[in-house]
Order: C-alpha cells, then sequence, then structure tokens
C-alpha cells in the first residue's frame, strides 16, 4: 500500500439517466485532473426517481451503468465505485441496489448487493419503503485487497447504521471503507457525520463517504456532505452542499500510526 489520493464525489442525481452519467463524467474528470486514483460515486448515482419508474428502467440503468464505469475506470485509469445502481433479479419484479467496484482495467473486483434496505417513516414526512422495489441481498460485504491502495470493504447508505457490518469488514483486514449514500436530509443534519465517524474510529480506518445532495425529485431531498474521514476520526474533506468532490490523501503511515497508539483492534473479545 502507498500514499495516494482519494475522491468521494458528491451529486443530485435526477430521474435522467442520461443527464447523470453525464454529471458524474464531469465530477470524475475534476477529481482525476486533481490527482485522484480511487474515486466513489454515490448511491442511485445514475437514477433518482419514483421508485416505479426506476423499476420500469432497471434493466437499462444496469447495462448503461456497468458499461460506464468499466469505460470510466479504463479512460482515466483509476479504481471506481459506482455506489449502488439497480440490478434486476429475474423472477421477482424487484432489484438488487448494488455497489460495484472496478480497477483501471476495467476488471470487476467487488459487487456488493446492499443487506439493509431502508424503510422508515422519516419524521419530516415522508416514508420510504425500500423494500417495495428492492431486495435485500444475503451475504455480508467483501475486502478487496489490492497492493497500491490497500485493502478495500463496501458498504452502502443505511448499512451505516449496523456497527456489527463495519466490524465485519475490519476483522477481514479493512483499510479503507465506502460508505455512498443518499442519506436524507432531516436524519442527516443529525446523523451522517457522527455516524461515520464512529465507523471510522471503532475500525481504526479511513472512510469515504460520496454522497447524493439538494432536491432529486419531488419532495426527496438530500443532505450532502460527501466526507473522507481519517482512522482517528479527523475529517479530512467535505463538499458541503452542492455538487462536487471532497478529495484527501490516505496514507498508510496514518493508519500505522493509530492502530499503534489506540490498539483497540488488537484488544477485541468478540
Amino acid at each position: 500500500m502507498k500514499s495516494y489520493l482519494a475522491a468521494a464525489i458528491q451529486m443530485t442525481s435526477v430521474p435522467d439517466l442520461e443527464k447523470n452519467l453525464a454529471q458524474a463524467e464531469e465530477l470524475i474528470d475534476l477529481a482525476v485532473r486533481q490527482g485522484a486514483e480511487l474515486v466513489g460515486l454515490p448511491e442511485n448515482f445514475p437514477y433518482m426517481g419514483e421508485e416505479k419508474d426506476k423499476l420500469a428502467q432497471a434493466g437499462a440503468i444496469a447495462h448503461k451503468t456497468e458499461a460506464f464505469l468499466k469505460t470510466m475506470a479504463q479512460r482515466y485509469q483509476i479504481t471506481i465505485l459506482g455506489g449502488g445502481f439497480p440490478i434486476p433479479v429475474e423472477g421477482t419484479g424487484k432489484v438488487y441496489n448494488t455497489a460495484l467496484l472496478v480497477d483501471r482495467n476495467a476488471q470487476e473486483l467487488l459487487r456488493y448487493q446492499k443487506v439493509h434496505l431502508f424503510d422508515v417513516n422519516v419524521p419530516d414526512g415522508n416514508t420510504y419503503r425500500e423494500s417495495s422495489t428492492v431486495m435485500a441481498g444475503t451475504e455480508l460485504p467483501s475486502v478487496y485487497a489490492d497492493e497500491v491502495l490497500g485493502n478495500i470493504g463496501l458498504s452502502v447508505c443505511y448499512d451505516v447504521r449496523f456497527p456489527e457490518l463495519y466490524r465485519h469488514l475490519s476483522s477481514k483486514g479493512a483499510d479503507v471503507i465506502f460508505v455512498p449514500a443518499a442519506f436524507t436530509a432531516f436524519t442527516g443534519k443529525d446523523h451522517w457525520q457522527v455516524l461515520l465517524q464512529a465507523r471510522a474510529i471503532e475500525n481504526s480506518c479511513y472512510i469515504i463517504a460520496p454522497a447524493q445532495t439538494g432536491l432529486n425529485y419531488d419532495r426527496r431531498q438530500t443532505h450532502g456532505h460527501a466526507m473522507i474521514i481519517d482512522p482517528w476520526g479527523v475529517i479530512l474533506a467535505d463538499a458541503g452542499e452542492k455538487p462536487g468532490v471532497a478529495i484527501a490523501e490516505i496514507k498508510p503511515s496514518r493508519l500505522e500510526q493509530v492502530r499503534r497508539q489506540m490498539p483497540s483492534l488488537q484488544h477485541r473479545i468478540f
């Protein structure tokens, strides 16, 4: 593992696949021009709209998004995470909310199907039933051991409220964990930052959290603040509330320092 720059991209995705992919490419280009070698896109980056509309287009979204990620990875010579997009589950009428990690040779490294689905009545009056169109994944995420970028783990949005998933990734040796999200504005203002910092601190790892921001459609407003957080819980970069990029350096020396100063991972009983 070496020191390198990582980028957490922040988007305002809308119910238009082509517009979203164009926006994503602009922000990937911006990140790469600033030196990023590992780039993460947020949950729902290729499409954010009504669930029934997303379901109707899921096949096309899945096909074009996978091709897009491989093209971007190869064109810009980066490792890239597509932080969450629908892939149809045959015979169910539903999709998996899928995160896909692709390397610079356009090779798939990791695929994770979100296991925790957001079925919540938010106090702002909005109701979310992700399970109405999404099939929950049945396997915990894996960790990819990259000689250059370190051990990379995946999660998606609502997963961040379930520390056991991150402890699993930590037990597999994760150095860097992605948390791509489309966090609601109402919950995000109180919980987003503190949850990300907790996951970084308790697992002594870097957190890269790409995010959706602003008004995506109808009443669906997302929190923003894509972040990169170091193993001590220090916020290294915060994209604020507008589309953009949070960029920070991932340092193996910092991982070693924090794990030496606070060796909690060595003291685990369970």
